[in-house]
Order: C-alpha cells, then structure tokens, then sequence
C-alpha cells in the first residue's frame, strides 16, 4: 500500500495499491487540473529527487521549503515559543534531514495551517511528532485523508499560546485562517498568512482572491471582512506563502490600503484607471490610512472614508473641511 501524492497541489491521499483517479482538491475552481492531466508521486519517490531548504527570518522564526519546487511551492514556517514549536502551513516533503533538523530544534508542539491548499502531508508531520493539527472546522470536508491528530475549531479566533493567536478571516476559503505573532523580538508583532493575504511583487501592496491560478476576484464584502479582521492586531511584517512574499515594515496600513482599493475597483471602477506615473490612480498617489484608518476617497475631495466592520467604508468629513 502507498500514500500519493498530488503532484499539482500536493495534497497527500490514504493508503492504496494504486494511484488516486482524482483530486478533489484541483477539481475545486480554486485550483487546477493540469492540460496533461492529474499526476501523482509517492512519498519515496518524492524524498529520493528533493530536499527542504532552510532560512531564518528573524529570531524564533524560520521558513523550509522544497526544492526542485514541488506542487504550489508554498514554504512552511516553525515558529518557535515559549509553549513549544509550531510548524504554520505544512508541505509534503518530510525526509529524514527534515525530521533530524526539527527535533533538534526541539520538535513540534502544534500545526496549524491557513486553508487545504497546504494540507498536504500534515498528518505524516502530526504522526512524526505526536503534534495536534488546528484546521478551522468549516474546511473539515477538504481534508482528503483522516488524521487521529486533526483538532477542528469553530470560533473565529483560537489562541496558540501567550502570543500567538489563530484568526479566521475566510475569503479564499470559508475557513482562511492567518496566524498573529506578538512576542516578536522587537515587539512590532507578525502576521503570518498563507495566501489568505497575498503579498503582491514589490511588497508595497497585498491582494486577495477567490481563486489565484484562475484570477478569480473575491466580492467586496469579504474584503471588508478580512481587513475589519485584521485591523485590531498589533503587527509591522507579514509573511507570506511564498518565497520572497514578505512586507517588512508597515503591514497594517498596507492591508488597509490594498483593500480600499481592491474595494473601490470592485464596486465603483475608481477614477484615474488605467493611471500613468504621477497620475491620480498610480501606485505612488495613493495615500495610506491616517491613525483612524481612513483613506482619502477618490470619489468626494475633500473627505475621508472610514472602516466600519460591518458596512466597510463610509464618507466622513476631513478634517476642517465644511463640504461634502
């Protein structure tokens, strides 16, 4: 019997003597079936022709990722506490090097994962080292093979530890999950997120969507969603799923900024679109949030929008201005 794995989303699938027929998860519009169709790998073969390679990001964190790229590419992180280590998101290579080097660093305590593209081996993670699997229950039925490990929660937030804390955002899935880090070095607090919140090239920007390889955008209600979510966290950098995917300073006006925007082009087709350099809809113009966390609208000179959490951004009066 053989444990398979998807070769395009790498989920992993239970004990057969053959090869699956199909994965659920890339016949799911958020994902996608190859023009040559599904292919899968078995864990052997998978660890004879790759390894997981290491980076530190800063103290108590650090990302491991496959190389040749595997799957989605997506990169894991331990993040390591006082309570004990934490792998957030999971990939599906586990080697004997990967599981040498983890235990040396003291194992791990907890999984917890942003949403079922990176399921992927977590229950061969989990089994290795005795660790619980905190998947957000409304993504249960995208768990494609059972794990005794596997913890579903149901709330919208779930604390790790002293300073870490899962919150549910939903949007790219029902239950996307991004992970709050507060007891940083420096004390200015992580984010880390999955591609629940994408960090966009040039990392002066961040996006989200419904499903990435088919560029399909998510309503504008969920957007308001997650950035009502995110804006009570205390965080400056942001993490991302990918290799290079990381804002290093100034998250949350960023977040804040990139959904308005995502916002405004969603449901009012913004002014100034498509923008040349310098011009009112270019990047360089615009403004980031004030401490309230209001934008300047594009629409009504002279106003700033305001978040709401539940109605995203109304019109209020900019300060010493008596026109609206």
């Amino acid at each position: 019997m053989t444990v398979f794995l998807c070769c395009t989303c790498g989920t992993s699938y239970p004990d057969v003597s053959r090869q699956p027929e199909r994965c659920p998860i890339c016949e799911d519009e958020r994902q996608f079936i190859p023009t040559l169709g599904q292919a899968w790998i078995s864990r052997d073969a998978l660890a004879s022709t790759h390894r997981n390679a290491w980076r530190r990001h800063e103290p108590d964190l650090l990302s491991l990722q496959t190389v040749p790229a595997f799957a989605i590419d997506q990169r894991a992180f331990l993040l390591r506490t006082p309570e004990g280590n934490i792998l957030w998101d999971c990939i599906a290579l586990l080697d004997a090097a990967t599981e040498d080097l983890v235990r040396g660093l003291g194992g791990l305590s907890m999984i917890a994962i942003s949403h079922p593209h990176y399921y992927t081996a977590m229950q061969d993670w989990a089994a290795a080292f005795d660790a619980p699997i905190y998947l957000h229950a409304a993504d249960r039925d995208w768990v494609m093979r059972p794990s005794p490990h596997a913890r579903f929660w149901d709330s919208e937030t779930l604390e790790l530890g002293s300073a870490v804390t899962l919150i549910r955002t939903g949007g790219h899935f029902a239950g996307g999950t991004v992970l709050h880090w507060s007891s940083t070095a420096d004390g200015a607090g992580a984010l880390l997120v999955g591609d629940i919140v994408q960090v966009a090239p040039g990392a002066r920007t961040v996006s989200f969507m419904w499903s990435y390889p088919n560029m399909m955008p998510l309503p504008g209600a969920e957007i308001r969603q997650i950035a009502s979510r995110l804006a009570p966290l205390g965080y400056d950098r942001i993490y991302g799923a990918f290799a290079g995917q990381e804002v290093a300073q100034g998250g949350p006006a960023i977040v804040a900024r990139s959904a308005a925007r995502y916002v405004e082009l969603l449901e009012r087709g913004g002014p100034g679109y498509p923008a040349g350099p310098g011009k009112e809809g270019s990047l360089e113009n615009r403004q980031a949030p004030d401490e309230g966390g209001r934008i300047p609208s594009r629409a009504k000179p002279g106003i700033l929008e305001e978040p709401e959490a539940e109605t995203g951004y109304r019109s209020v009066k900019r300060p010493g201005n008596d026109r609206l």
